[in-house]
C-alpha cells in the first residue's frame, strides 16, 4: 500500500527479535507516521512470515509537478511547518554546537577499519562516534530501530535497541518519542560499538540514544528525473539522487587524476587572466563587460586560456598547464554546451605532434582504468564502453574524407578562396546535404568532417592533418601524399564526439599574423554569431621574443566527465547545473 506522504521508506519485519507477531503495535506506529488507515484486511497474517510495507513520498509527474513555493505549501499543510516546536519537546536545542569526540570516525574510515569484523561479532573494546544523515529507517517493533546514516556517500547502519539502553535512562516512552521524530534527511550522531550482523552488514550498535544535531524541515523527494525542469534546487536534487552526487564525486576525481598526471611529468600548474582586452585563442562571441576603474576600456571574459599560456612558454616556462573556466556567449545552451565551462590545457616546449598523441593515449588509457576502479565505490556511474587500448586509430582528414565521400576536394591551397568555397558547395549539392549557415570554407569543411569522419569514431580515434584554414594557430606543412597544405594538428574523438584538440603551435610572428588575417577574412557574415574578431597584436609581438617549438593540448573537462560517467547532459556534471538552472527565477 502506498500513501501520499511519508518521511522515509519503512520496513516492518514481523518476526523481528522474536516479538509477539500478533501485536497491533506496529500498526499503531504506522498509523501515526503515515496518516494511513489500516484494517485487518490489509494484513492477512503476520505469523511465521516477514511482511514488508514500504511507504514513499509523493512522486511528482510531468503533469503535476509543483513549483517550489507550492511544494513548501504542501509540506506546511501536512504539519511540517511546526516541526521545530515538536523537536524542542525532545531536544531543547535543535541546532546544537558540535562537541568533537576523539572517537569520531567517518563512515568511510569506519568501513576500512572494521572490515575484519566477522558476522555476529562485536568489537567490544572499541567505541566509535558516527555522524550522518538519515537515508532510511526500519522499525522492528517498539524497541528496535535500524537507521542508515550516510556521510559523504558512504552508509553505516545503526542498531538502536531500547533494551540495551535501559541503563542510560532511556525509558520506553523516551524511545517512542525518539522514533516518532525521526525523518529522512535529519542529521544525527550515534555512539556505539562496531558490529557485523548475521547478514554481513557492518553496523554500529548504539550504546546511547542517537542525538539530533541538524533537523531536515522538508520532505526529500524520492526521485527527480529531469534536473533542468525540476522544481527543486540543486542541493535538494543531490540529496535525492545518488547518481547526481556520484557524478560530482567522479568529476572531482577526474580533475585530480589530470592534475596528478601533469605534475608527475614536471608540468607547472598556473593561473592566467579571465578578464582581458582581447578574448583570443578561439573563434567565438565573448561576454563583454567593463571595469569601474577604467570604464572606457572594453573587457572580455576569456574564451580560451591558450594565448596567455603560450606567453608563459615564451617567458621560459617549458611545461605549463591550467584547469580553469572559459566563457563563450554563443547562444547555444543544449546537452553538450554551456556558456561557462571548464577546460584543461597544457603547453609543452620541444614537443611535436607525435609526442602529443602519445601523451594523450597515456592519459586516456590510465583514466579509463581509474574510472573502472572508481566504479567499484560509485556504482551508479555508467562510463563509456569504448576500448582505450593504445595505439588509437587514426584518420587522415583529406584522404579519408575523400574516400568516405567518393569525391575529391579542390586544391585548397593554390585555388582562390572564393573558387574553393564554390567547389566545396558543389560537393554539398552532389551529396544532397544542406550547407551550414554562413558557409565559409572552414565551416563547410568542418561540416563534411562531422558527416563523414566523426561517425567512424566510436572507439578512440585521432583525426589528423586538418586543412590549414581550419587551424590558424597551428603550424602548417605540405601533405606528402596529396600536396595540400595542412595543419600539424590532431583531434581525439570518442563515441563520435570531440574530446581533445592538439597541435604544434605556430611560432613564427609573420605566419601567425598572416593566419590571423586569413581567419578574420573567413569570418565574414559570421560576425553576428561569433562576434567581431580582433587580431591580438600583443600576442603577435610576444612571438617576436621567440616561442620555442611547442605542442599545445586542450580538453573540455565537462565533456570528459560526461564521457566517463554516462551523464546525458552537461548540466548533470556541473555542481549547480547549466546557465538556465543557475539563473532560474524562484
Amino acid at each position: 500500500m502506498r500513501t501520499s506522504c511519508s518521511r522515509w521508506p519503512v520496513s516492518i519485519p514481523s518476526n523481528a527479535q522474536g516479538r509477539d507477531t500478533t501485536s497491533t503495535e506496529p500498526l499503531q506506529i504506522m498509523l501515526w507516521r503515515t496518516r494511513a488507515w489500516f484494517t485487518p484486511s490489509h494484513i492477512s497474517s503476520l505469523n511465521g512470515t516477514t511482511i514488508q510495507h514500504t511507504f514513499r513520498p509523493v512522486r511528482w509527474s510531468s503533469t503535476n509537478t509543483p513549483t517550489p513555493a507550492e511544494a513548501d505549501s504542501l509540506s506546511d499543510k501536512k504539519g511540517w511547518k511546526n516541526r521545530i516546536a515538536e523537536i524542542r519537546n525532545v531536544y531543547p536545542e535543535p541546532y546544537p554546537r558540535l562537541s568533537v569526540d576523539k572517537r569520531s570516525i567517518s563512515c568511510d574510515e569506519f568501513h576500512s577499519k572494521y572490515e575484519h569484523v566477522k558476522p555476529n561479532e562485536t568489537a567490544e573494546k572499541d567505541s566509535v562516534v558516527i555522524y550522518g544523515r538519515i537515508q532510511s529507517a526500519r522499525i522492528a517493533g517498539s524497541k528496535l530501530i535500524f537507521l542508515d546514516l550516510v556521510q559523504n556517500g558512504r552508509k553505516v547502519q545503526v542498531l538502536c535497541n531500547q533494551r540495551l539502553l535501559d541503563g542510560t535512562g532511556v525509558t520506553p516512552e523516551k524511545f517512542k518519542q525518539f522514533y516518532h521524530l525521526l525523518r529522512r534527511g535529519d542529521v544525527f550522531s550515534a555512539i556505539g560499538k562496531p558490529h557485523r550482523t548475521g547478514r554481513g552488514e557492518l553496523s554500529v550498535t548504539a550504546s546511547e540514544l542517537p542525538k539530533l544535531i541538524t533537523p531536515c524541515l522538508h520532505d526529500i523527494p524520492l526521485r527527480i528525473k529531469e534536473q533542468e525542469t525540476s522544481p527543486y534546487d540543486r542541493h535538494v536534487q543531490l540529496l535525492s539522487s545518488p547518481t547526481a552526487a556520484d557524478i560530482l564525486r567522479a568529476r572531482s576525481s577526474i580533475i585530480q587524476y589530470l592534475r596528478t598526471f601533469f605534475l608527475d611529468r614536471s608540468f607547472m600548474e598556473v593561473e592566467t587572466p579571465i578578464l582581458g582586452s582581447v578574448a583570443g585563442g578561439a573563434v567565438a562571441r565573448p561576454f563583454e563587460t567593463s571595469a569601474t576603474e577604467f570604464p572606457e576600456r572594453p573587457l572580455s571574459l576569456r574564451i580560451a586560456p591558450e594565448l596567455w599560456l603560450k606567453r608563459l612558454v615564451v617567458g621560459g616556462f617549458d611545461r605549463v598547464f591550467e584547469i580553469g573556466q572559459s566563457f563563450r556567449n554563443e547562444g547555444s545552451l543544449d546537452k553538450t554546451h554551456n556558456p561557462e565551462f571548464t577546460t584543461c590545457e597544457f603547453y609543452h616546449a620541444f614537443a611535436d605532434l607525435e609526442t602529443l598523441i602519445s601523451l594523450t593515449e597515456s592519459i586516456f588509457t590510465g583514466l579509463s582504468q581509474h574510472i573502472h576502479n572508481l566504479n567499484q565505490t560509485l556504482p551508479t556511474l555508467t562510463p563509456t564502453t569504448a576500448n582505450f587500448e593504445a595505439p588509437f586509430r587514426r584518420l587522415d582528414f583529406i584522404p579519408d574524407l575523400e574516400t568516405a565521400m567518393g569525391r575529391k576536394l579542390p586544391d585548397l591551397t593554390s585555388t582562390p578562396t572564393e573558387e574553393a568555397t564554390r567547389a566545396v558547395l558543389d560537393l554539398f549539392d552532389q551529396l544532397h546535404h544542406a550547407p551550414p549557415a554562413n558557409a565559409t570554407l572552414p565551416r563547410l569543411l568542418d561540416r563534411l568532417s562531422s558527416l563523414y569522419l566523426e561517425p567512424q569514431c566510436k572507439n578512440p580515434t585521432f583525426i589528423t592533418n586538418h586543412p590549414e584554414c581550419l587551424s590558424p594557430l597551428s603550424k602548417s606543412f605540405v601533405h606528402p601524399a596529396n600536396g595540400q597544405v595542412v595543419a600539424a594538428r590532431a583531434e581525439l574523438f570518442v563515441d563520435t564526439r570531440e574530446v581533445v584538440n592538439m597541435y604544434e603551435e605556430e611560432n613564427s610572428p609573420f605566419e601567425q599574423r598572416r593566419k590571423f588575417e586569413m581567419q578574420l577574412g573567413f569570418q565574414g557574415g559570421a560576425v553576428e554569431e561569433e562576434g567581431e574578431g580582433k587580431m591580438d597584436e600583443s600576442y603577435v609581438q610576444a612571438l617576436q621574443w621567440g616561442l620555442p617549438p611547442t605542442g599545445g593540448w586542450g580538453c573540455g573537462v565537462d565533456r570528459l566527465v560526461m564521457l566517463f560517467t554516462g551523464a546525458g547532459r552537461i548540466g548533470d556534471v556541473l555542481s549547480f547545473g547549466n546557465l538556465r538552472s543557475v539563473t532560474r527565477c524562484e
